[in-house]
Formats: C-alpha cells, sequence, structure tokens
C-alpha cells in the first residue's frame, strides 16, 4: 500500500509513463473517454438536483477538462494514432497455376492419392 492507501498492483501504473504497449493517444483517449463518462453523470446529477449554482459549476469544470485534454492532444505530436498499415495492391490477372503444382487441395489431399 502506498501512503495514500492505493495498492500499486499489476493494473496500477505509478509513474507518468502508462501502462507497458500503451501508447500516448491510447492514454490521452481513455482520458476523453472519462471526460465524457463525467459529462453523462453530471447530466443525470442534473436531472435528479436541477440546474443550480453547484451543478453548474462541477458541468463548467468539466468542460474546462475536455477543453485542456482538446488542448494538450493538438499540443502533443506523439498523441497521434498509429498509422494504419500499408494497403498491399492485389493484381487482377490469375496468377500462373506453376505456383501450385505438388501441392495438397487443403481438405482433400493430393489430386494423384485416394482416401484410405
Amino acid at each position: 500500500m502506498s501512503p495514500h492507501g492505493h495498492s500499486h498492483g499489476p493494473h496500477s501504473t505509478p509513474d507518468a509513463r502508462g501502462a507497458p504497449g500503451t501508447s500516448l493517444y491510447d492514454e490521452l483517449t481513455a482520458a476523453q473517454r472519462c471526460v465524457d463518462d463525467l459529462a453523462r453523470s453530471i447530466s443525470r446529477l442534473e436531472q435528479h438536483i436541477g440546474t443550480g449554482l453547484e451543478i453548474r459549476r462541477v458541468r463548467s469544470d468539466a468542460e474546462h477538462l475536455r477543453e485542456s485534454l482538446s488542448l494538450l492532444r493538438a499540443a502533443t505530436p506523439d498523441a497521434a494514432p498509429a498509422p494504419l498499415t500499408e494497403m498491399v495492391t492485389i493484381p487482377d490477372q490469375p496468377y500462373d497455376s506453376g505456383l501450385w503444382n505438388d501441392v495438397d487441395d487443403e481438405g482433400l489431399g493430393a489430386k494423384d492419392r485416394h482416401a484410405p
């Protein structure tokens, strides 16, 4: 346990680098999802308690978080999504049938052999 009562188990990330294998883009996207969830929760709270000063302050704070994340994403060049893999063009012409000599038909076996 940390001094603050939080354990640093296998799923926690005690440093700012994030979990192994997660990119900065993934971390910012996860933070954005959390802020979106927060906004939805605030809307539900507003339905229960009305639009008083307190809920307006909370909504305003959530909007500031949304704007700050957007600015952070724009200011961080490493926060771009991973590039898509290169597309490979497959020609329309048939392949040379010589490529398939001495090849078994999957599920059927070789052309010159019979099933037992």
